[in-house]
């Protein structure tokens, strides 16, 4: 409507004015409907025309959206092991800091394996005492076996002897016989030497073995039941928080949701055409205003634009993706951060807005080899961002008015 009227002050009203007043023709004679057209017919249909030519520069090279929104975090509650709940610690709307205690799930199981667990333990220590007595007990046999070992080679060295000096003092049977007393006697000590390389490996290799298993086991085990009790990660407050004694949850079942705290607005997020990818820039002005903070305008500018569109994205699957499944065009993601540190203040999360992002030109006429038309033009566009302030200026105006009474909200 306001470009209709700017433009019609263009063309139909110097039309008008000329014919009243220096034809001095009159409303209700001369001037009636039909004379009206016939006569301002041009004058019309070029007003529609600029008109429409306006509001297409206008919201081409000054976009504007009302799919605005200030996104927040949320944290669910949820446990990483199923349970029945046994305890409740917090209720709804509570504030809870980092390492809060939330609620408990019935632990009997967890218990019962973290006791096993440690008795298991508590048998590789005993193991482990009785490896080492057995390592002393083979030490003896050894000593015991080469003792054996020793004597029985020393008499048959001395029999032999004896029989190199004369072999009629000595039997030959004899000789036979300590030779295999000695051969079983080095059999003794190899069978001795072999269980104690036994007892020592099984005290130094396999039993610490076993007990590093058993410690795990018990690490894990006391990790199982510390996941029994769910803690705050984060500071914040609980709501959807009903949860009570004898409820089951699962990870896939949350009982609650967690609103860290701090997490105000730090910026909006927009939607825009895709039409208006390439006017919209980093660090273009922008103007917003929300609902949960009416009567206000918000200068903002442009920080990030995301690189790619939501709408077309897809997962691997069996199926082949087929185009016209697509729900629609979708929208460039653009975020926009207050111009000044607190120019959010006010706005709560998850707020609806309306925004204008505004081009400036600036660089682009004052370069020496943009020509004078295309000056004029981009002084034309800049300008004409103005009548889009306006707009939004009257629509913070009109926002209260049509939500409290027009909608009935």
């Amino acid at each position: 409507m306001l470009e209709l009227l700017i433009c019609s002050m263009l063309t139909i009203l110097p039309d008008y004015l000329f014919r009243r007043y220096r034809q001095g023709r009159r409303i209700g004679h001369e001037i009636t409907l039909y004379s009206v057209w016939f006569e301002l017919r041009w004058g019309i249909v070029t007003c529609l025309m600029l008109t429409v030519t306006v509001i297409t520069i206008i919201f081409y090279n000054h976009p504007t959206t009302s799919n605005v929104t200030a996104y927040f975090r949320t944290i669910p509650v949820v446990p990483e092991v199923n349970g029945r709940v046994a305890e409740v610690f917090v209720q709804f709307g509570d504030d809870v800091e980092a390492g809060d205690k939330i609620f408990r799930l019935d632990s009997t199981r967890q218990v019962a394996a973290l006791d096993t667990a440690r008795r298991k333990l508590d048998e590789v220590d005993a193991s482990m005492a009785m490896a080492r007595a057995d390592a002393l007990t083979a030490d003896g046999q050894v000593q015991q076996a080469r003792g054996a070992a020793e004597q029985a080679s020393d008499e048959l060295r001395t029999k032999l002897e004896l029989r190199q000096r004369n072999a009629d003092i000595v039997a030959q049977r004899e000789i036979e016989r300590l030779q295999k007393s000695s051969d079983s006697a080095e059999g003794t000590l190899a069978a001795a030497q072999a269980m104690r390389q036994s007892a020592e490996t099984r005290l130094t290799t396999l039993i610490p073995a076993q007990k590093a298993s058993a410690e795990a086991a018990v690490q894990q085990a006391q990790v199982d039941l510390d996941k029994t009790v769910i803690y705050a990660g984060v500071k914040g407050t609980l709501e959807q928080f009903v949860l009570q004694v004898g409820d089951l949850v699962t990870p896939f079942r949350p009982a609650g949701v967690l609103i860290p705290a701090n997490e105000g607005p730090r910026s909006l997020q927009a939607g825009f055409g895709q039409i208006e990818a390439k006017i919209i820039k980093l660090g273009m002005y922008a103007e917003a205003t929300c609902i949960s903070h009416p009567l206000t305008v918000i200068p903002l500018f442009v920080s990030r634009v995301q690189d790619v569109i939501a709408a077309g994205q897809f997962r691997n699957s069996e199926v082949l993706v087929d185009a016209n499944q697509s729900r629609g065009p979708g929208s460039i993601l653009v975020f926009l951060q207050p111009l000044y540190p607190d120019g959010l203040d006010g706005v709560m999360p998850g707020s609806s807005c309306v925004a204008n992002v505004y081009s400036n030109n600036h660089d682009a006429i004052t370069a020496p080899d943009t020509s004078t038309l295309r000056k004029l033009y981009l002084h034309g566009v800049d300008a004409l961002g103005v009548v889009h302030a306006a707009i939004l200026r009257i629509q913070t105006l009109m926002l209260p008015v049509k939500l409290l009474v027009f909608a009935g909200h």
